[in-house]
């Protein structure tokens, strides 16, 4: 009847509670690990062309450096993430130079009680590996790169491993990290490893190869898509469009080729786990923040290493490493690393991202027979909904259709203030840019969320002076008193008689709420939109008597989510029937993700607001996305919905 359609719901199997991430955070912390690999330094030079001068040597403008930070990058990078997570226990095995910035790097590790004795000093052929940064105008420019012409030599390869050796009755895991072309990977240092590992079974090895990944011979593997693509035949720039079927085949193959568990990560789409159990996925996560992806490799390695080290599952091990990157990934212009507590914070309550091939690919889609109704995931097995949440903006009324042309404008003039007419086209289009992502990313969610993210990014791309900088508050009377202007407008023009309720609410929209009130579905209205806004409108446009009183907005405080809260209670209230008795309604990714997350029944509404009927493919994509299990464009083929959930 439905072919292609999956039995199925999604889930993620695995998933740590709160309580066991907990645990698991505290037992990491008496792990032992070993770090072999490049060891790298990056420097920041943040530069400030006020101060520059003409240099009477050259009768050149100089480049004064405002600020300069130091942090550890490849195998250090990997090091800090572990020790900010909590592990204490961390014995480093690498090579550095005789020169500034080796003995910065020691002092860095030592300082973090990082054993660095077997950090081995080589005299001659070999300059620390060190990536420095100029930044101007927040932006990177050419880097300049030390170590790229260093040369092992054969007796440092032999007593880095001796040393090694030496210590593996003490490590839980021994990373094996693989980083730069010039570094102590070379041909004779990589046999020599895979002998130690081949002597040692006991032990467990983890490698983590930029381009030496089929060389550990009985290490586990961490790879990304692009790797995987490239050691499979695949050229690399297609990673962000193959499909999970295609790399679940090559996450076999490439399992089969080395007979050991194989961690393959997809950026934002999440984790492969492929071992003896076969093939299994953690989702991505779902980042509201702007984010630099710089790094993120080296924090997932140290979540999978902590866990293993910690006798956590696969599964686990790859979800950890998912909340260490998720949280690193939000720290723009340095490698950052993630603490217990901000683990404890993405992962209590995290966000996923689900089915990105049927998100991205509209072709793919399913549909129930004879009808433009979607079957993401299956349709309802137990026909018992009792309780029915809507969305209102864009899933009922469409008073405030147009909401993002108010928005966007409003963000760019926050950001660049007023020299927003006079900066560079480069600076406006990347501040639109960041923008526009922000706006897609959070459809569904606060206004004062959406605010408070406008805050940081005023700050990020730091036009505007601190102390014009306005708060969250400050920002959403601008955006509510032009966007209230415009409804207001409309308001009038419905009054008036000039236009019906037809022209501001979905089509059969109101039908589709009577139908489920004579059915004595108890219907909920749950916005993000201010409390008194979305009573007002609800009752404007006539259906408020319908939810008899059961309407909630935003309150004016962050923490407290009109759609969570609503969820929760509903929730609480059923008790074990809820995922079979709780249907949700939405146009945004908000209320489908928490009712994913809590097991309802998530219907998507993608909808065109301009035309009030008809799909709309960005909408689509993003409820995909969020956790929908059917999507509708509008209410037309109400009979055949209401057949599906009765």
């Amino acid at each position: 009847m439905l072919a292609g359609v999956p039995v199925r719901r999604m889930t993620i199997k695995g998933t740590m509670t709160p309580s066991a991430l907990h645990q698991l955070l505290e037992r990491i912390r008496e792990v032992h690990i070993g770090i072999l690999g490049d060891f790298c330094l990056d420097a920041y030079y943040m530069l400030d062309a006020r101060a520059s001068e003409i240099s009477l040597e050259t009768g050149l403008p100089t480049r004064p450096v405002r600020t300069q930070r130091y942090s550890l990058g490849g195998a250090g990078n990997v090091a800090h993430n572990l020790w900010a997570m909590g592990v204490r226990h961390l014995s480093l095995f690498g090579v550095i130079g005789r020169d500034p910035f080796g003995k910065e790097m020691v002092e860095m590790m030592g300082a973090m009680g990082m054993d660095t004795s077997a950090l081995l000093v080589q005299e001659d052929s070999w300059d620390t590996h060190v990536y420095t940064k100029p930044y101007q105008n927040n932006r990177e420019e050419n880097r300049i790169d030390f170590g790229n012409f260093n040369q092992l030599a054969v007796s440092t390869g032999e007593q880095l491993l001796r040393a090694l050796e030496a210590e593996l009755s003490r490590l839980e895991v021994i990373i094996i990290n693989q980083q730069v072309l010039s570094g102590i990977h070379t041909p004779g240092f990589r046999s020599a490893l895979v002998d130690l590992i081949r002597r040692h079974p006991a032990s467990t090895f983890l490698a983590d190869s930029r381009h030496h990944s089929d060389a550990y011979t009985g290490a586990i593997r961490k790879i990304n898509a692009h790797e995987a693509l490239r050691m499979s035949g695949h050229r690399e720039e297609s990673a962000d469009w193959i499909s999970s079927s295609e790399l679940e085949q090559i996450a076999r193959s490439l399992y089969e080729r080395w007979g050991t568990l194989l961690f393959l990560t997809r950026g934002e789409h999440g984790c492969i786990v492929y071992d003896e159990e076969g093939y299994r996925e953690i989702p991505g996560l779902l980042i509201l923040s702007p984010i630099d992806s710089v790094g993120a490799g080296d924090s997932m390695l140290a979540g999978i290493a902590a866990a293993l080290g910690g006798g956590a599952p696969a599964l686990e091990a790859a979800q950890l490493g998912s909340f260490v990157a998720g949280v690193t990934v939000q720290k723009l212009f340095i490698t950052g690393t993630a603490s217990p507590e901000e683990i404890l914070a993405i992962g209590t309550d995290p966000d996923y991202r689900y089915r990105p091939d049927l998100a991205r690919q509209p072709r793919r889609a399913r549909y129930h027979r004879g009808t433009q109704i979607e079957v993401v995931s299956a349709l309802p097995e137990a026909k018992q909904f009792t309780h029915c949440i809507f969305d209102q903006d864009g899933t009922l009324s469409t008073l405030r259709q147009g909401w993002e042309e108010i928005m966007e404008p409003m963000m760019v003039k926050a950001i660049l203030g007023d020299r927003s007419a006079e900066v560079e086209e480069a600076l406006y289009q990347e501040v639109l840019g960041s923008v526009r992502d922000f706006i897609d990313k959070t459809t569904g969610v606060q206004t004062l969320v959406q605010m408070k993210g406008l805050c940081d990014l005023v700050r990020r791309f730091g036009v505007v002076q601190e102390e014009r900088i306005l708060d969250e508050f400050g920002y959403k009377k601008i955006y509510n008193d032009e966007l209230l202007a415009m409804v207001t407008r409309r308001i009038e023009q419905l009054q008036a008689g000039e236009l019906d309720v037809e022209d501001f609410t979905m089509k059969k929209a109101l039908p589709f709420l009577h139908a489920l009130h004579q059915r004595g579905v108890q219907m909920v209205l749950a916005s993000g939109t201010d409390q008194d806004d979305v009573v007002r409108e609800a009752t404007i446009l006539g259906y408020a008597p319908l939810f008899e009183g059961r309407l909630y907005g935003s309150v004016g405080d962050i923490t407290k989510d009109a759609k969570k809260i609503v969820l929760e209670r509903i929730m609480h209230d059923i008790g074990d029937s809820a995922s079979t008795r709780v249907v949700t309604f939405g146009d945004g990714p908000v209320e489908m993700r928490e009712t994913h997350k809590r097991g309802g029944y998530a219907i998507g509404v993608a909808s065109n607001e301009i035309r009030r009927h008809g799909l709309n493919l960005s909408k689509r994509r993003r409820l995909v996305e969020a956790g929908a299990d059917l999507v509708v464009p509008d209410f037309a083929q109400m009979e055949q919905l209401l057949a599906i959930l009765f």
